[in-house]
């Protein structure tokens, strides 16, 4: 979101806590204060704005984590103040990254001479990946002697992205080629990948874990893919896999599914360790599973904060708390208690999904198959006077932020709704929010709802029915 002046304010102070000297006096909201006010007036003031927005583990529309143990939190709270990228300075630090690397490269089948590092969240790890795989294309295009004057290079994924591919596409002058999503194809359409390949692709990446529904690709099946293609066409395609969600799920609760490097053309993924990592936001990993697929240009080395050290993270300075959050938890839980934690999650999720379907009200699109996120739409019904935004808007009344919106291009028109069940969602909240859920479906059904679904629609989104 960007920010800027706001002119149409009801105050344009704000008026601090309850029976102190403070209150008689209002303070600025967009500029400074003049003067210091007591740390514990600051504090409460700052409590009571953020009252208003809502209880986290309501939140079924982030895949973040909004629960950690308590002796995590306190040793997050204990390392804010160490800058994550000062190696030399926290040699400590620096080794427990370097830890959760290599368990991170065990988890994901990676060979003896991978590289990996943390980053904020799986959009810095996508941007690394994307650009590790246009330089490794543009150092074998100069040995090759291929002329690049005028070209612009492209990556392929299915139009289910998250938008950090977008914005990495923006930001590096690359063609974004969206394989569309269809009705009888809810992730990548392998078959329909060769009208997108050209000799400037730079890869092919695959999503463990789709935003818009949860789905997974079909890793398998797009590296036998690539694996023929590049044998018939003499090319080098590759795959980064963009495992944000599924990188630290898939491992425990379908171990048998083959995803990782332990399939031959995949050389990259990045995986969010602030999801089914289980640590607070923000924190994601980004590995390869050789470093020969991460060209020396895009590592840098830094002799001004105490030491010589390398460094190839696009953002700079940052917290070492996220990365000793998720040390805690890899050495706090093991494998073992990753898959019972997960389990849980994956009984949550089945246990609403099946209370949505009784209604008889809901066509299901995803029903935690894979990734514990349930997708579903309304079933077309003329009786029926309100919608899934409708349904949205009431929940929230009860606390609930479950989000309502259009599937990506070409299937704009179908409108869906997606439960995101984390740890943080044991059964009696589950139990809880569908004795709200069906609730809100009697009041909608005795409810006169003001207003024309197909020009909400429209002025929303643009389109209709």
């Amino acid at each position: 979101m960007l920010y800027g002046r706001k002119d149409q304010e009801v105050s344009k102070t704000i008026i601090p806590t309850f029976a102190t000297v403070e209150e008689t006096h209002g303070l600025p909201k967009y500029k400074l204060n003049q003067y210091t006010i007591p740390a514990s007036v600051a504090k409460q003031m700052i409590s009571d704005e953020l009252d208003s927005e809502g209880n986290a583990r309501q939140n079924l529309a982030t895949f973040c984590q909004t629960y950690m143990e308590e002796e995590a939190e306190i040793l997050m709270a204990e390392t804010m103040d160490k800058n994550a990228i000062d190696k030399s300075e926290y040699p400590r630090t620096t080794e427990l990254e370097n830890r959760c690397v290599n368990m991170i490269a065990d988890l994901w089948h990676a060979s003896s001479d991978y590289l990996g590092t943390s980053t904020i969240g799986s959009s810095e790890a996508c941007m690394l990946g994307g650009m590790a795989l246009k330089f490794h294309f543009l150092e074998k295009a100069k040995q090759k002697g291929v002329d690049l004057k005028g070209k612009k290079l492209n990556l392929i994924i299915s139009s289910g992205y998250q938008v950090c591919w977008e914005k990495f596409c923006i930001y590096w002058d690359i063609e974004l080629r969206e394989v569309p999503l269809s009705k009888n194809k809810l992730s990548l359409d392998i078959s329909k990948l060769e009208n997108y390949i050209d000799e400037y692709t730079i890869g092919i990446v695959g999503i463990l874990g789709i935003t818009y529904t949860g789905k997974y690709d079909n890793i398998k099946e797009l590296d036998a893919f690539v694996e023929e293609y590049n044998k018939k066409n003499k090319t080098s395609l590759k795959i980064h896999v963009d495992a944000a969600s599924g990188g630290f799920y898939a491992p425990f609760i379908e171990p048998e599914l083959v995803w990782d490097f332990r399939l031959k053309n995949v050389v990259s993924i990045n995986a969010s360790g602030h999801k089914y990592g289980l640590v607070y936001p923000g924190i994601g990993w980004v590995m390869w599973r050789d470093r020969k697929f991460v060209p020396k240009c895009l590592i840098f080395e830094v002799n001004y904060l105490g030491g010589k050290l390398p460094t190839m993270s696009i953002n700079f300075s940052r917290s070492a708390s996220s990365i000793v959050g998720q040390y805690y938890n890899f050495i706090r839980y093991g494998f073992e208690g990753y898959y019972h934690i997960h389990q849980r999650t994956h009984r949550v999720a089945e246990f609403i999904i099946r209370e949505i379907e009784e209604t008889g009200l809901f066509t299901v699109i995803n029903d935690a198959s894979h990734l514990p996120v349930l997708c579903y739409t309304l079933k077309n019904n003329n009786e029926q006077k309100w919608d899934l935004y409708d349904l949205s808007d009431r929940l929230r009344m009860y606390g609930w932020q479950v989000p309502t919106y259009p599937l990506p291009k070409c299937l704009e028109n179908i409108i869906v709704q997606r439960i995101v069940c984390r740890a943080d969602l044991g059964m009696n909240l589950a139990i809880a929010f569908i004795e709200d859920f069906n609730t809100c479906i009697k009041e909608l059904n005795n409810a006169t709802i003001i207003g024309n679904k197909d020009d909400r629609l429209k002025e929303n989104y643009g389109f209709t029915h």
